[in-house]
């Protein structure tokens, strides 16, 4: 029974993820579908001569236009040349998450909370990964986390909504 109810769950959780992700996600906008063309990190033989302010604005134009390999390799590009900034470990978990790449993700978050503890945004974004993978619990962990960091955060409300729109549609 429990068994059920969690596969449920997350088949709920999927169809208000896939209904929301124009609303909410996490605070790296522009969610989609990735292709399996784009399910990979791409190779691009230039990005050496990108400057930091370059590789970002690209990395967010990727992302935006849900190309996630190319995203990936220009955050990555950003967090060698500014290494304290967090922009571009938040943008480069947030690809790594959309590639399905859990494992790089993982270790991304982890120089993020090493570089800026725990934020709103660093708990949101961990949220929406472990929501991504089908952890609800965990997600609701970080998610509620985010939001005693900052209550008035529109986007962890949107998330939390997301799981609540899940766990209501599961038991329906």
């Amino acid at each position: 029974m429990r068994r059920r109810y969690v596969r449920g769950l997350v088949g709920g959780l999927l169809v208000a993820a896939c209904a929301a992700l124009t609303l909410s996600g996490c605070t790296t906008f522009g969610f989609g579908t990735s292709t399996p063309a784009q399910a990979q990190v791409a190779d691009l033989p230039d990005i050496g001569g990108y400057t930091a302010g370059a590789a970002l604005d690209g990395a967010r134009s990727h992302f935006k236009a849900n190309d996630f390999g190319y995203s990936a390799q220009l955050y990555k590009r950003v967090v060698e040349l500014t290494p304290k900034d967090p922009q571009g470990y938040v943008g480069l978990g947030a690809s790594y998450d959309r590639l399905g790449r859990f494992d790089l993700a993982d270790r991304v978050y982890a120089s993020l909370f090493q570089l800026t503890g725990g934020t709103a945004q660093y708990y949101n974004n961990v949220g929406y990964s472990n929501m991504l993978r089908g952890n609800l619990t965990a997600a609701l962990a970080n998610f509620r986390k985010a939001k005693k960091i900052d209550p008035q955060n529109i986007v962890v409300a949107n998330n939390l909504q997301i799981l609540a729109n899940a766990a209501a549609a599961a038991r329906a």
